[in-house]
């Protein structure tokens, strides 16, 4: 113990603890970096647009598979919001520089889960004008590539979608809005029908050509072009 003069010495600011949070240490700040990049990856409009893309899939399938008046024009509502947001998430990323890995795993993600359920929903609804060999071709085109883009993931290589592909999409909307409203007005099945087959056709070229590309890139090793 110390005399009561040398206690005296010691100022009380300098005997108490500091008050007050602590100052983070110099490994908390670099855990502290790490969590607010995570969170900036996650949270930011074009995943929140993708995620209630997703979000809005099983209320398609559940307005489209259930008989009420007007089903149609609720269920093409939907359909045409979800695709609206895939321009605008894709949009709003390259405009804001918020390009994530995790925004460009749930892009895809999320049109494949929205095309599918609307084809599937439309083979219940209407199998003489939606047959389903059509879109069993059409989603096994969708899982096959998507396959083959985790084998080039696993390798560091990223293979663009083609023109072939983008056009594939902007006819599956076509197609899937003519066949959503065929169900209602007669005259437009035709139309669908016709737009279906557009989609097979756009869907086996595409699948082709990504092949193709695949054996080149990660089979062969030659550059992309």
């Amino acid at each position: 113990m110390l005399p009561e003069a040398d206690r005296n010495a010691y100022p009380d600011s300098q005997m108490s603890a500091p008050s007050g949070p602590a100052a983070p240490t110099v490994l908390e700040r670099p855990q502290r970096l790490a969590r607010e990049n995570v969170a900036s990856e996650i949270w930011n409009l074009p995943n929140a647009l993708t995620l209630f893309r997703i979000f809005l899939v099983p209320f398609l399938v559940a307005v489209l598979l259930t008989k009420f008046t007007g089903r149609e024009f609720v269920g093409l509502g939907i359909f045409l919001l979800a695709a609206v947001t895939d321009y605008l998430d894709g949009y709003f990323a390259r405009r804001t520089g918020k390009i994530t890995r995790l925004g460009t795993l749930l892009d895809p993600i999320a049109d494949k889960l929205l095309t599918s359920a609307a084809f599937i929903s439309l083979v219940e609804m209407d199998p003489v004008h939606v047959p389903a060999w059509m879109v069993v071709i059409i989603i096994g085109r969708e899982f096959a590539v998507s396959g083959l883009r985790s084998i080039g993931a696993q390798q560091g290589v990223d293979i663009p979608a083609s023109s072939l592909g983008k056009g594939k999409l902007v006819s599956q909307v076509i197609a899937i809005s003519l066949l959503i409203l065929g169900y209602e007005l007669g005259e437009l099945r035709l139309t669908g029908t016709i737009a279906l087959w557009a989609v097979m056709l756009f869907a086996l070229a595409s699948a082709v050509d990504y092949f193709i590309k695949f054996t080149r890139v990660i089979l062969l090793g030659q550059p992309r072009k």
